[in-house]
């Protein structure tokens, strides 16, 4: 892969109530993924620290890791998601194309990030993130 086909990778965005998940499961993401510069990024809790979701934190977030490619968020539950759904309709926030993906956070981050530092485009991660649902622990 060339350097300029490197940087284009989609971009992922784990929107948590909590900046230690988001921030964990993303280092979890890179470092599974064998990746240190792995296109992922934590969005969660509020500026003060606290539990909650934050526009501004989501919005940051995403423009860090664009590349022009597409970015896929994946959000734990509740507010988290309907943050996200409200900045989609929103319109022009988030980089385009952005996509919310119906996953697991964290099974689901893994298979994203590794789909997309393959190559995969927004599609192909999104799709691997949302096959994440069927993997069986028994």
């Amino acid at each position: 892969m060339t350097q300029q086909q490197d940087s284009r990778r989609v971009g992922i965005v784990l929107v948590s109530h909590s900046q230690q998940v988001a921030d964990g499961v993303a280092a979890m993401a890179a470092g599974l993924a064998g990746v240190a510069d792995a296109p992922v990024a934590g969005a969660g809790g509020l500026p003060d620290g606290s539990l909650g979701t934050s526009e501004e934190r989501i919005t940051e977030a995403a423009r860090r890791v664009d590349s022009g490619t597409g970015v896929a968020l994946l959000a734990d539950l509740g507010s988290a998601v309907l943050t996200v759904k409200t900045l989609l309709a929103e319109g022009d926030v988030l980089p385009e194309p952005t996509r919310l993906v119906d996953a697991p956070l964290v099974e689901g981050a893994v298979a994203a990030v590794v789909t997309s530092v393959g190559g995969g485009d927004l599609d192909a991660v999104a799709a691997a993130a949302e096959e994440a649902y069927t993997y069986r622990k028994v």
